[in-house]
């Protein structure tokens, strides 16, 4: 009787973690395999790009990692630039640690942590009360596989497609992220006007003097924390619990 009370609320968190991973990771397989081609001009083989994509589930930080072995630049600057690149990560995944009940241990923690996307942070913050971790294990399940399955038949493939294929292929990603944030900007006006405001915040910056020079990464950490701040102080979130 205890084994059943206590496995039935994981294995159903578990499969909603995949059900709501799916889509994520088919549009990781299609826009990783793009990046199994950056993977192949730094000339990675099938299986290096597997790990890499398995280890570091990030398309800018392993955009900017394939672009450094390329140039055969030292090991210091691949480690900085991927810190910088994948830096507004460390933001989510505090963000991700307030969900979790006080209870759940440490090893749940950093297993969640490990694998903090864009998306998978979206569909994780939507998902209303505490956060079990099997539901973010769901989700990596079917999108880590994606992710790397893509890359390594991106080596493959190599500079067969055409360009305009592989720049078609490269907007799935953004549709996917959409498929995110619209249920909830829906529900919710304060998280519409949200991410209304981000929209127009990132596009702004992405033409304005000096903050255009920015890499993309830091203008996220930058809009994120003070869109975030704003939205905290002005409508702060009551705590029924």
């Amino acid at each position: 009787m205890t084994l059943t009370t206590t496995s039935s609320p994981r294995r159903e968190a578990f499969m909603d973690g995949i059900r709501d991973g799916t889509p994520i990771a088919l549009g990781y397989f299609v826009v990783s395999f793009t990046l199994g081609i950056a993977a192949r001009n730094a000339g990675l083989t099938p299986f290096e790009g597997f790990l890499a994509s398995f280890f570091n589930n990030a398309s800018a930080g392993e955009y900017a990692a394939f672009t450094i072995i390329a140039a055969d630049a030292p090991y210091l600057e691949l480690a900085i630039m991927t810190l910088v690149a994948n830096a507004r990560y460390l933001l989510m995944s505090c963000v991700v640690s307030q969900k979790f009940s006080p209870d759940t241990n440490i090893l749940h923690r950093v297993l969640v942590g490990f694998d903090i996307t864009d998306e998978i942070f979206g569909i994780t913050i939507a998902r209303k009360g505490p956060l079990n971790p099997y539901y973010n294990y769901g989700a990596m399940s079917v999108a880590l596989p994606g992710w790397s399955v893509g890359t390594a038949l991106g080596v493959m493939a190599g500079n067969l497609l055409p360009v305009a294929a592989v720049s078609a292929l490269s907007v799935a990603l953004f549709g996917m992220f959409i498929w995110v944030i619209i249920p909830p900007a829906r529900d919710n006006r304060i998280i519409g006007a949200l991410v209304a405001i981000s929209f127009i915040a990132s596009f702004a910056c992405a033409h304005l003097p000096e903050i255009s020079d920015l890499s993309g990464g830091t203008r996220t950490i930058i809009l994120t924390v003070a869109i975030a701040a704003i939205g905290a102080i002005l409508c702060p979130v009551k705590n029924d619990q």
